[in-house]
């Protein structure tokens, strides 16, 4: 029995994504939604060198890394300091049907935008039928004038 492919399934396995303070992990905002035959997942983060991002996959386990460093002159006094630096971790795991090695990513504007391409397999196709009284036609091919083919959706 196969199952079918649920990209929210196991969404995060960094406890949700919480924020874990014995590895100073940060939280990273993110959604993912599918636009016809590929998933986009898209992350906030804001300040981030994109030289620091790092997305893998290992098996069906995509993870993505980033780090934030915030620098001030020496000796400032700080007022106010609500924007943190550290290490952002979040993991996805991307099932069945998912071309693993065709995944690209971006980073613009602060956000990490990552292409997930369904395999060909995993794609909707049409299936012919042929009625009784389509004798010559050999598969899949039409005969002319051919009023008994019809074409689902599969």
């Amino acid at each position: 029995m196969a199952m079918k492919f649920d990209p929210f399934r196991e969404l995060d396995r960094v406890a949700g994504a919480l924020l874990d303070p014995r590895q100073g992990l940060r939280l990273m905002p993110m959604d993912l939604y599918r636009e016809g035959d590929h998933y986009i997942l898209t992350a906030d983060l804001p300040g981030i060198d994109p030289g620091s991002v790092d997305i893998d996959v290992d098996g069906q386990l995509l993870t993505i890394r980033a780090e934030r460093t915030l620098r001030g002159a020496e000796g400032v006094k700080w007022l106010t300091r609500e924007r943190e630096s550290g290490s952002f971790l979040r993991q996805l795991n991307l099932g069945q049907g998912i071309d693993i090695d065709a995944i690209s990513a971006r980073y613009e504007n602060g956000v990490l935008s990552v292409n997930i391409p369904v395999t060909e397999r995993a794609k909707p196709r049409k299936i012919e039928i042929m009625s009784g009284t389509d004798s010559e036609a050999v598969k899949g091919e039409s005969v002319e004038g051919g009023s008994g083919q019809k074409t689902v959706e599969a």
